[in-house]
């Protein structure tokens, strides 16, 4: 008899085991475990496509920054400004960097609701128009009667009317064609597009597809006020879980700490995600983006937005027509929620 109940006991044992250990390794519902603790899972969208400048979230997610801070983060490529707003405004992901600019384009005409950035990412504009030497532009007047290429929802191209305005352009001499992050810069290399509109950092990874020099005409040349990417989440979310967004940023930003300062790095685990990642360009482009992320004002953290910046970057918009009046930072900033010094 003892030796009959000892054997039940080892196989109850050896049940409630197997049992802990489905549980453990299931997928199917909203969280993960890693070490015993429970994961939240979410979906995390790329500013545009997959490119070197991008790499940080990749970094925050191998280093194990967004585990330890209670995340299993799906990466997933974006699509630009217009096209991530749209997604984590309806639930379909939980964060995504966007440029600052196209938010305020869209809050301050209307276009979308239920968002709200978080923290800072660059503390300048990227927006750029890229072409290559040879297509006749070397500066802002060279791009009347020219052919340009971006996505219908990039800031670059939204901007543009404003840019136009403060570089002297006729915008009204200036044709658009619609492309896709994946296929811009294969656009511009086979000639099929004069310019293309990119983030400054965007540079290097031209040159590595077109094989030419390329030229770069920054719009903070004339927009200095404007903010870069910022990371966004739904208001819906961020009024729900504030702990979570924190938590959230915080690794994130740890990851582009480290992107920053070792990008030779960040491109290598960049390719170990995206196979077809070209690590030098990848590289540079880190490289390139340093001083955005990174203020020369002594005491800002990475991460931080000024009120006062996002309002002139409001009075800028609005002065040129492109947005109505009445928007003001905090409908669009949490700023309870954005890192502190």
């Amino acid at each position: 008899m003892h030796r009959r109940a000892f054997t039940r006991t080892l196989a109850a044992a050896a049940l409630a085991a197997t049992l802990v250990a489905a549980a453990g390794c299931d997928d199917s519902g909203d969280s993960a475990k890693a070490g015993g603790q429970s994961l939240e899972k979410v979906t995390y969208l790329t500013s545009f496509g997959t490119f070197g400048r991008d790499a940080y979230a990749y970094v925050a997610k191998e280093k194990g920054y967004f585990a330890d801070a209670g995340f299993d983060v799906d990466i997933k490529p974006g699509g630009g400004t217009g096209e991530n707003l749209k997604i984590v405004t309806a639930g379909q992901a939980q964060f995504a960097p966007i440029d600052l600019t196209g938010l305020l384009l869209s809050a301050g005409s209307g276009q979308a609701s239920n968002f709200v950035a978080v923290s800072g990412i660059q503390q300048r504009t990227m927006a750029a128009i890229i072409t290559l030497e040879g297509n006749g532009i070397t500066s802002p007047k060279d791009l009347e009667g020219k052919t340009l290429a971006d996505s219908p929802a990039s800031v670059v191209r939204n901007l543009f009317p404003t840019y136009a305005k403060l570089a002297n352009i006729d915008a009204s001499k200036v044709t658009w064609q619609n492309g896709t992050p994946q296929t811009l810069m294969g656009t511009l290399a086979a000639g099929k597009a004069a310019g293309i509109g990119q983030f400054v950092v965007g540079k290097p990874t031209v040159e590595s597809i077109a094989k030419k020099t390329a030229v770069v005409l920054p719009y903070s040349d004339y927009l200095q006020d404007l903010y870069g990417n910022v990371l966004l989440t739904s208001q819906s979310y961020a009024k729900a879980h504030p702990d979570r967004v924190k938590a959230f940023t915080g690794a994130l930003l740890k990851g582009l700490g480290d992107a920053i300062a070792n990008p030779d790095e960040a491109a290598q685990l960049l390719k170990k995600y995206v196979p077809t990642t070209n690590p030098q360009a990848a590289a540079a482009e880190l490289t390139l983006m340093g001083p955005f992320v990174k203020s020369e004002a002594s005491g800002v953290p990475v991460g931080a937005l000024d009120s006062q910046r996002v309002a002139r970057s409001i009075a800028i918009l609005q002065g040129s027509g492109q947005i109505k009046p009445g928007l003001t930072p905090e409908q669009v900033i949490d700023f309870s929620l954005v890192p502190k010094a």
